[in-house]
């Protein structure tokens, strides 16, 4: 008789960037430490969403977060930003146009 043995159990299905998205968020995240808006990041892939969180100072609240939900690609769109306080600032369908958000100019940070 055997017995198949799983020393872990499965893991539940996690929502993640794909390369060319990740690709781009990074590409952005480099321009802005390169004007030293930004400082640090982090990475989370989580059962509803993926998100990017970008902070002014390691030890502070993301100071901005990128989130991929598939979930609502179909309604309000998948990606959005959102700030420090929670308030979504850009929602859509496509990561470039949510990113366009961050273009030179258009966003002033204020200590």
């Amino acid at each position: 008789m055997s017995v198949d043995i799983h020393p872990f159990p499965p893991r539940a299905a996690r929502v993640f960037f794909e390369r060319r998205e990740l690709d781009r968020i990074l590409r952005l995240y480099g321009r802005m430490v390169a004007a030293g808006e930004w400082r640090d990041y982090a990475i989370d892939g989580l059962a509803e969403a993926a998100v990017f969180s970008v902070f002014r100072r390691a030890s502070e609240a993301p100071f901005y977060r990128i989130e991929k939900r598939p979930a609502l690609a179909r309604r309000q769109g998948q990606w959005a930003v959102i700030n420090q306080s929670g308030h979504i600032l850009k929602r859509g369908q496509e990561l470039e146009q949510v990113l366009k958000l961050f273009d030179k100019g258009r966003l002033k940070a204020i200590d």
